[in-house]
């Protein structure tokens, strides 16, 4: 797990000390993803983060990716109760009923977003008018547009996307870059959106 780029470049103050954090932060973290399916999958995980710390959902995520399926909603939408309880007894991905419960009433919310014709991609976007928003200055936990799509998802049957929850997925995923002013990704990232 090494990143392409050298170690001795600026990076943001959290993806500098360990080799897989590094790695996430070179490769994939604040690059803008508008697949919807992928968008998906990144908004379960940062559930799946929620009380715990990102390096244990990276740790865990191809596990977590085996047991949903590569995060098809199409699949997950029809788990039953004898899956929560084969996946709760699950040592190899986060255990909890509350967040495996969340990712099933996801993809039932991601289709029915679907089939009324709203690609989940496309209307993530439009909420910032389909360019990123470069952040300056210090960086919250959440903020007005994260509350505000945080509702919105909550009344399409969404849960576990409280706006912090909200908040890191948009930088996860390019939509906010938070980039640190002096990390050599910001620019990259910037160019991206």
């Amino acid at each position: 797990m090494n990143s392409e780029f050298p170690d001795d470049l600026p990076r943001c103050p959290w993806g500098d000390n360990d080799p897989m954090m590094r790695d996430y932060h070179d490769r994939e973290w604040g690059k803008p993803v508008r697949d919807s399916r992928a968008l998906w999958e990144k908004l379960m995980l940062d559930g799946f983060q929620a009380g715990l710390s990102w390096r244990i959902v990276l740790k865990k995520r191809d596990a977590l990716r085996q047991a949903f399926y590569h995060f098809d909603p199409q699949k997950v939408a029809e788990f039953t109760e004898e899956d929560i309880e084969r996946l709760v007894n699950d040592a190899t991905i986060i255990r909890s009923r509350s967040k495996i419960t969340a990712v099933i009433k996801n993809a039932r919310a991601y289709l029915a977003m679907q089939a009324s014709g709203e690609e989940f991609g496309e209307w993530i976007w439009a909420q910032i008018d389909g360019k990123a928003i470069q952040h300056t200055g210090p960086v919250p936990t959440k903020d007005a547009l994260s509350e505000r799509i945080s509702k919105d998802l909550k009344k399409r049957g969404f849960t576990f996307v409280g706006p912090t929850i909200v908040y890191a997925w948009m930088e996860a995923t390019g939509l906010i870059n938070t980039h640190h002013p002096d990390c050599f990704r910001r620019a990259q990232v910037a160019e991206d959106a």
